[in-house]
């Protein structure tokens, strides 16, 4: 197996196993659906949930391999708001937890550069 598709099949299993946690585990992503978006959170955490599975099977097709890690990149910035949400609601809470909230903010951006290079290793042909 070539270098990019184990890094395609490695990102589509992180995206398999965060949508799952969105419907194994939701009140952890209830929490940090920004408030300003409307209705439910828990209808923003399983559309979540759906987009990351979807997301996750069309990276590991090579022939949808590239379109799945342009909009995983895309999903990746979209997702923001939450982190930021949950940087500021746990800004009070123990360090430990500080320090996680907070974490997840920088690891967007080698996510984002992961789905770039998946989408750019996809190539042309299908």
């Amino acid at each position: 197996m070539s270098a990019p598709s184990r890094s395609a099949l490695l990102l589509s299993g992180l995206l398999a196993a965060a949508g799952a946690a969105h419907f194994v585990a939701p009140k952890g992503f209830d929490a940090i659906v920004p408030k300003a978006l409307p209705g439910d959170p828990r209808r923003w955490t399983r559309l979540s949930g759906v987009a990351e599975v979807a997301l996750a099977a069309g990276v590991a097709h090579p022939r949808t391999r590239r379109l799945a890690a342009g909009l995983t990149g895309a999903f990746f910035v979209a997702v923001f708001p939450a982190n930021l949400q949950m940087a500021a609601d746990w800004r009070d809470r123990s360090a430990v937890r500080r320090a996680v909230a907070y974490g997840r903010l920088p690891l967007q951006v080698p996510l984002v550069a992961w789905a770039e290079s998946v989408r750019r290793g996809a190539g042309r042909a299908s």
